[in-house]
């Protein structure tokens, strides 16, 4: 990869603001694209674009209102064009044992994290089909892989997006429009210490006892670094990754 891989395209990530987000923006960015962040966090999302050294817009939006979706992204094309990469990565996790499980989680967690995705591609795809060209990655997780206690709706509304994306994939495959998604494990994130604090006042553990637990879960005895997903979320946007298509790839040290 050169570092004007992307030179020409627009891309936009939403949950921008921090963590794997910000990452993914980054790496974009350091390729040659032009960057729309969207998140709900307007102070974060500017932070971040004055880190990044090409052009960058900012929009707020709630992935999960759907009129809302369809201003940010109608000012992301009058902003930079037509998007031609879109990073599904907005997402909420919660934890509850099942029988704790309300309607209320229930909803919230399908509303960010599966909804959302919908909502963003359908904003987004328009453009890529009048292009002829694009390129769409859905964050999912290792959840969307297999299951985690205490998280079932976290882990439905993460399997909702691989289904949603290898049907996208086999829908689009003549369009030269790949989907595909990436599946983080235990990522060191300002998301995974919120977990980490959650668990520890649920269980009586401290937060390290709950990092060494969640660690152990990685072959590799570590936690993923942002950086490394988006190194993979890169590598599918590239003009020469066009054969992978309907892809759902674990970033877990050998996990799944």
């Amino acid at each position: 990869m050169n570092t004007q891989s992307l030179a020409g395209k627009h891309a936009v990530v939403t949950g921008a603001g921090r963590g794997i987000g910000a990452a993914i923006a980054a790496a974009l960015a350091q390729a040659g694209a032009r960057l729309t962040l969207m998140g709900r966090n307007r102070a974060q999302l500017e932070a971040q674009a004055g880190k990044l050294a090409t052009e960058v817009h900012v929009e707020t939006c709630d992935v999960t209102d759907p009129e809302n979706v369809q201003r940010a992204f109608g000012g992301a094309a009058c902003a930079l064009g037509d998007v031609s990469i879109l990073v599904n990565n907005a997402g909420q996790a919660e934890s509850q044992p099942f029988t704790k499980t309300d309607l209320g989680l229930w909803e919230r967690m399908l509303a960010v994290n599966l909804t959302g995705t919908f909502l963003c591609t359908q904003a987004a795809l328009p453009g890529m089909l009048g292009a002829g060209w694009g390129r769409i990655v859905n964050i999912a997780s290792t959840a969307g892989l297999k299951g985690y206690p205490y998280v079932s709706a976290y882990c439905a509304a993460k399997h909702g997006v691989i289904g949603l994306t290898r049907s996208l994939a086999l829908e689009l495959a003549r369009k030269n429009i790949t989907v595909n998604a990436v599946c983080p494990g235990y990522t060191q994130t300002g998301l995974l210490e919120a977990s980490l604090a959650q668990i520890a006042q649920k269980t009586g553990r401290s937060t390290e006892e709950a990092r060494a637990e969640l660690t152990r879960a990685n072959p590799q005895g570590r936690l993923v670094e942002p950086q490394e997903v988006a190194q993979a979320v890169l590598w599918l946007c590239l003009p020469e990754s066009a054969a992978i298509n309907g892809q759902a790839i674990a970033i877990a040290g050998g996990e799944v």
